[in-house]
């Protein structure tokens, strides 16, 4: 079983990181997932017999790495669904892209997820409309590559890839949207912020420490 980085635990969540390049659930592939992994392990530590229930509140792509909220009761993915929806719930990425980009800017596109699987800009009538900020932390002059942080306000499908790639900085290592070089894709999902489904604490959890060739580069 893959090793699990667990992050925080209590009875009503449990806060992990997802590896790059292993689902967030199951597909048709059925290669292992994040769902079945968390499962294994609560299963094994508290030696829980049967089903273990798990809810899956969000997603991230499957070569994207970061991390990850899931609920262990019904009731917390209920209140943690709802903060999704009403956007008091964010993530931060961290990604590399290629080119020296503005120091900070916000995109608004509207995109389509295609039959295909990809993901494109289209107009207000056929796309859902994708907003995005970010700010360079640092530029890489020697390998031309701008370390950014994204703050995500909607999350559609493949959106922080799409819509950098469709403004001519494609995120590295991104073999669906940039250059194929069979690398890992630069895109770290590095901070995560809600309120506890029961206490409504503010929660927040970051980690840096990131084993990816090109947020290497970096200082973070």
């Amino acid at each position: 079983m893959t090793k699990l980085k667990v992050f925080y635990e209590d009875n009503h969540i449990i806060v992990v990181e997802k590896p790059f390049n292993i689902l967030s659930q199951a597909d048709s592939t059925k290669d292992i997932d994040m769902l079945s992994i968390v499962k294994e392990y609560i299963k094994e530590k508290y030696n829980k017999p049967g089903n273990v229930y798990l809810g899956l509140v969000h997603r991230l792509d499957r070569p994207v790495g970061g991390i990850m909220v899931f609920a262990r009761t019904s009731k917390a993915a209920s209140r943690l669904s709802e903060q999704v929806r009403t956007h008091k719930f964010s993530k931060k990425y961290l990604a590399v892209v290629s080119g020296k980009i503005k120091d900070s800017d916000t995109f608004i596109d509207y995109l389509k997820k295609e039959d295909n699987g990809n993901t494109i800009v289209t107009d207000e009538k056929n796309g859902k409309y994708s907003e995005l900020s970010y700010r360079v932390l640092e530029y890489n002059k020697k390998n031309n590559r701008s370390l950014v942080e994204i703050d995500l306000k909607t999350g559609r499908h493949h959106q922080i890839r799409v819509q950098f790639a469709s403004r001519g900085y494609p995120l590295c290592g991104d073999q669906r949207y940039g250059k194929k070089d069979n690398t890992q894709i630069a895109l770290y999902a590095y901070q995560l912020k809600f309120y506890h489904p029961t206490t409504k604490e503010e929660m927040i959890f970051e980690n840096k420490k990131i084993e990816n060739v090109y947020l290497s580069d970096f200082t973070l």
